[in-house]
């Protein structure tokens, strides 16, 4: 494998990170076809349910009128062999007659396993593998991890200013955005990746949120509040719009059996209450089983400094994400989260962190070592994928 080579894939790599929070729960997957030197074909899987990369990619040829028989495919992930929402792309591939395929990684799923690849060199296609593994990787961390030990993927996020303040102004009516529009519009990309959002009963009791993804491109991510003990307020607008996305509930068992006149309003309001047993064992540990056993593989957290920090303290969280405002807002008419984290017992590393610009915001972005360790990627690694030039035709 040469440094061209190298180049495709990220290109690849690119096309497929054009897919995130439109493919989710599916990977993000991008393919580049070469003949003669030439880019014939590129392609990405778009949205849940759509055409896969390769066979965007050759479709492409189409377009463009070439034949893709002979030529090169670079795509990022194994590709798939089996009938699902679409045809298995591995036959698309060989009815093509493409000659050669280099994958970036093997599909670690329980039906694909480097099924897809030797399909490919039954049918006389030479493969390789490797390339760019450390970017693929990376790219869909929290499909590996739910593909490999059923868990779902924590995310924390949250907006801070410079001071540590997390929250400005009094009650609903009151309160102040603290990150500005671009990091706000980036934060729906976020809400568009998870398939649920979760948020203490704090965060709804001051500022009623409504914790849909905007615009929402046709995803209905779950709306969980953090609710032991059954306090949110009937008239919010969680239930008021629950038919656009559900919403679920996460209380207590004695709550919902002390207050079964109240847990029977919201379950007849469509509300799915989630009881945790009271025990010792801990409820979030009790929560992600619950949401991992439903299928939800991405769980964004937008809590508030208690609930962020109860996830850290737990060792849950597999990605951090914080949007920094260039403000100081003091103490007054403001909540601070360097207090609540300020309990942590050990200090929490990122690795691979990601800065980014937002406007005059600042987004750190991050993986802790839990997820480090669950999806096998080395560290040292850099999964930054570079602006590159296309290769030069020779």
């Amino acid at each position: 494998m040469s440094i061209k080579d190298e180049k495709f894939m990220e290109m690849a790599l690119r096309l497929a990170r054009r897919g995130i929070s439109s493919v989710e729960p599916n990977p993000a997957v991008g393919a580049i076809i070469i003949k003669a030197n030439q880019i014939i074909g590129r392609g990405w899987h778009k949205k849940f349910g759509g055409p896969h990369a390769e066979i965007n990619a050759l479709e492409d040829c189409q377009t463009l009128g070439v034949r893709p028989n002979g030529a090169t495919m670079y795509v990022t992930l194994e590709p798939c062999c089996h009938h699902g929402k679409t045809g298995p792309c591995t036959e698309a591939i060989i009815s093509a007659g493409i000659k050669k395929v280099f994958v970036a990684m093997t599909d670690p799923s329980e039906h694909a396993g480097g099924r897809g690849i030797e399909q490919l060199r039954n049918a006389g296609i030479e493969v390789q593998t490797g390339i760019c593994e450390a970017q693929a990787k990376m790219l869909n961390a929290p499909f590996i991890k739910y593909v490999t030990t059923g868990k779902c993927w924590v995310i924390l996020k949250w907006a801070q200013s410079i001071d540590g303040r997390v929250a400005w102004g009094d009650g609903i009516d009151n309160r102040r955005w603290i990150s500005n529009e671009h990091s706000r519009r980036d934060a729906h990309k976020l809400r568009r990746r998870a398939q649920a959002i979760l948020v203490g009963i704090n965060t709804v009791i001051a500022d009623d949120p409504l914790l849909t993804a905007r615009p929402n491109k046709g995803k209905k991510s779950a709306r969980i509040v953090m609710d032991s003990f059954l306090r949110i307020p009937p008239d919010c607008q969680l239930i008021s719009t629950i038919d656009e996305s559900p919403v679920m509930i996460f209380a207590s068992q004695r709550s919902v059996q002390a207050k079964s006149d109240i847990a029977q309003e919201l379950s007849n309001k469509g509300v799915e209450l989630l009881a945790y047993p009271d025990t010792d064992r801990s409820n979030l540990h009790f929560l992600l089983a619950a949401l991992s056993d439903r299928g939800i593989t991405q769980l964004l957290v937008e809590g508030g400094p208690t609930i962020l920090t109860s996830f850290l303290k737990e060792n849950l969280a597999d990605e951090i994400i914080v949007y920094i405002a260039p403000k100081i807002l003091g103490s007054q008419s403001s909540i601070g989260i360097t207090r609540p984290m300020s309990e942590l017992s050990e200090a929490v590393g990122l690795h691979n962190v990601e800065v980014d610009c937002f406007g005059d915001d600042v987004r750190f972005r991050g993986l802790t070592e839990k997820a480090i360790d669950e999806i096998s990627f080395d560290p040292e690694s850099s999964f930054e994928i570079q602006t590159v030039s296309e290769p030069a035709n020779e």
